[in-house]
């Protein structure tokens, strides 16, 4: 880090002597950081890749991607991945026949130890309820790896539920196993969802909740078929229920996006993220549903305050070998301001780790601080004043309330301050941030080291790296040295 002192001008004095004289007045002589730039890729919380069914240091799948079940490996302590980025972030889809058992009997291992393994392997969770999957021939059909993927009827709903309904027969869309329209369907899956809530809400584990009316797997096909009423009835069974964990909806239909969005900002994914023509020559999600779909949604600010997650179309060998331009579509989910992707943990073509990487050190928040200026000196239960100013280099905010903090430190004493910063407000583009602590008044007078961070608040642990040089191993940013006298 470059120091510079502003000197007083035209005095012929010594610079000692200036020191004193402007610490006498009480206008101690400030102290100027000017923070290095770093280029690396920052591994950060909520944001970034995320594993699918899987965790980090978990096997990569090359061919496609499980569905339904989580499949975590014994890795013994060695969490990095191969092939696939580092991650802060597991996604995982659970079928609602495996956590409801029976009526209104839930089985809540699953996701406890999906949290539990989250966060041993430095991961926060995303998790979905699907509320059925495919028929097996029509998924077979489609995908040849289906069968080692998918075990058996796990994807149907549950067995009780089943047999109260009857058989599958043929709905209006071919997605459904069962009729949503049913009023025992909003009374069991989603009094399911309202269970959820009242156990994970708030959770310290839980990143987010991917909101899932109707169909399979991490699409909401044929919600724009159900009545209003129905929309509404099961959408509030998440928004009255998850009040503290983000909820992440489906871009696909205005009446649920202007419904869900007179509630509060909500974050939204899309889950074809890189189609230019995966199921049709002349049409593609790219160029002919996404643009068009977010202007006319109403949500193309909300961006600033709940995040964007998107899932790739198919998986990114399958972009390759279609010839599809990498950079086109890392710019416009740029453009639309992504927090995370999720590239269903398939491995992740080696030639287009320049590219990923790009994307990675600007998807979701990139802290860069510019400025930080500090009093040479400041006296036991004195005023700490200090500026700063901040470049978010990323295309969105921080969506946790993690504090900026200030550290003293040295032999004898080790003292920490929380600042009133909001990171939650600070957009792309410069945020700039004045304050000032006050010191303990048994502060032992000496020289300190003065460190910042961003924290927890609760645990009042370092949890956001920033790209700038200067990170001690502790995850403090050392700024200098600062005297604290009588």
């Amino acid at each position: 880090m470059r120091r510079e002192n502003r000197r007083a001008r035209g005095r012929a004095i010594s610079g000692a002597l200036v020191l004193w004289a402007l610490a006498a007045s009480g206008l101690a002589q400030d102290v100027i950081i000017r923070p290095r730039e770093i280029s690396d890729v920052l591994l950060n919380p909520g944001m970034g890749f995320t594993t699918q069914q899987r965790f980090n240091g978990d096997r990569v799948d090359p061919p496609g991607w499980i569905e339904g079940r989580i499949e975590s490996q014994d890795v013994h302590g060695n969490y990095k991945n191969e092939n696939y980025p580092q991650t802060t972030l597991a996604y995982v889809r659970l079928y609602w026949s495996t956590l409801e058992p029976g009526p209104e009997i839930y089985d809540w291992q699953v996701i406890d130890k999906a949290l539990a393994t989250a966060r041993e392997r430095g991961q926060s969770l995303i998790f979905r309820v699907m509320p059925s999957g495919e028929t097996e021939a029509d998924a077979a059909a489609r995908f040849s790896w289906y069968r080692r993927n998918i075990p058996g009827d796990a994807a149907d709903v549950p067995s009780w539920y089943r047999a109260l309904v009857g058989p599958w027969h043929k709905l209006g869309n071919r997605k459904w196993l069962v009729d949503p329209e049913d009023p025992r369907y909003l009374k069991y899956f989603g009094g399911l969802i309202r269970a959820l809530g009242k156990r994970y809400d708030g959770h310290p584990d839980l990143e987010s909740v991917d909101v899932a009316l109707v169909g399979m797997a991490g699409e909401d096909a044929g919600v724009d078929d159900l009545k209003i009423t129905t929309r509404h009835a099961l959408l509030d069974c998440y928004l009255e229920s998850f009040k503290k964990t983000p909820l992440l909806i489906q871009l696909d239909d205005q009446e649920v996006n202007k419904y869900s969005h007179a509630f509060r900002p909500v974050g939204w994914r899309t889950d074809c993220l890189g189609d230019m023509g995966f199921f049709e020559p002349n049409w593609s999600h790219m160029l002919d549903l996404y643009p068009q779909m977010l202007s006319q949604s109403g949500l193309q600010d909300d961006w600033k305050q709940a995040p964007v997650a998107f899932e790739i179309c198919g998986i990114m060998q399958d972009w390759k070998e279609r010839g599809w331009d990498i950079d086109y579509i890392i710019d416009q989910s740029l453009k639309w301001h992504i927090s995370s992707l999720n590239a269903k943990s398939a491995a992740v073509p080696k030639e287009w780790e320049p590219q990923v990487n790009r994307w990675l050190k600007s998807m979701g928040y990139r802290f860069v601080l510019r400025k930080f200026t500090y009093p040479q000196a400041v006296s036991s239960n004195g005023k700490l004043a200090f500026t700063s100013w901040w470049e978010n280099k990323g295309v969105a905010p921080c969506y946790k309330k993690y504090s900026l903090a200030l550290r003293l430190k040295n032999d004898r004493r080790t003292e920490l301050f929380l600042t009133d910063a909001n990171i939650t407000t600070w957009l792309p583009g410069d945020n700039v941030y004045d304050d000032a602590v006050f010191l303990p008044v048994d502060m032992p007078v000496g020289d300190y080291e003065i460190s910042l961070a961003l924290v927890d608040p609760s645990s009042r642990q370092p949890k956001v790296k920033l790209a700038i040089e200067g990170l001690e191993e502790d995850g403090w940013y050392r700024l200098g040295r600062i005297k604290v006298r009588e």
